[in-house]
């Protein structure tokens, strides 16, 4: 007597669920409701960031991604490199925005990157530091907070596309985190920096 093959075998069954997980997840990812994602991206801070963002001519969704990238939106975020608070600051990175003149240090403590609003702000002067620097190349400076802005020269002198040009996967990865995040903060919060 010989065995009919089953139709529903495991091994016929288990990659056509697979496939559907898949499909599942990329329509979800792709037609899903912002309110899904907001889970993803969290806004805080709103009134800081746009305060800060205004005065120094940063785009607030370009904040608001660099600080979801960097600390996950935790105000008390540490680094092994010494970076703290929402936007990673290095305490010589924050006293030089002060000491630059860009930073009232009357108002904001460079020493107190715990505190969102001050860290917000510094963050802030930095990034639009780094893109007047960078003659309004948002992610010439986007890399540079990451890696520096010395790499990021010493990279772009060759004229190589800074993605194709950037030697630390590090910065290649938070290049397109950030770049993802700012592009899903204006997205999902559309009116929140009106």
């Amino acid at each position: 007597m010989t065995r009919r093959p089953r139709l529903f075998a495991w091994y016929r069954t288990v990659p056509i669920v697979i496939v559907l997980l898949f499909g599942v997840a990329s329509w979800a990812y792709a037609y899903a409701p912002a309110q899904l994602f907001q889970v993803f991206y969290p806004l805080r801070y709103e009134e800081d960031i746009l305060t800060s963002a205004t005065n120094h001519g940063v785009d607030p969704y370009l904040v608001a991604a660099v600080i979801e990238t960097e600390s996950g939106w935790d105000p008390t975020a540490r680094s092994d490199r010494g970076a703290q608070g929402l936007m990673q600051l290095i305490p010589e990175t924050a006293h030089d925005m002060v000491v630059k003149g860009l930073v009232d240090g009357g108002v904001y403590d460079s020493s107190n990157l715990d505190d969102p609003a001050t860290n917000i702000e510094i963050g802030c002067a930095y990034l639009s530091y780094l893109i007047s620097y960078f003659n309004g190349a948002t992610d010439h400076a986007i890399a540079a907070y990451n890696a520096g802005m010395g790499n990021v020269d010493s990279w772009t002198e060759t004229g190589d596309e800074l993605s194709d040009a950037i030697t630390f996967p590090e910065t290649q990865s938070y290049l397109a985190r950030v770049t993802t995040a700012h592009e899903r903060y204006r997205e999902l919060y559309p009116d929140s920096f009106l």
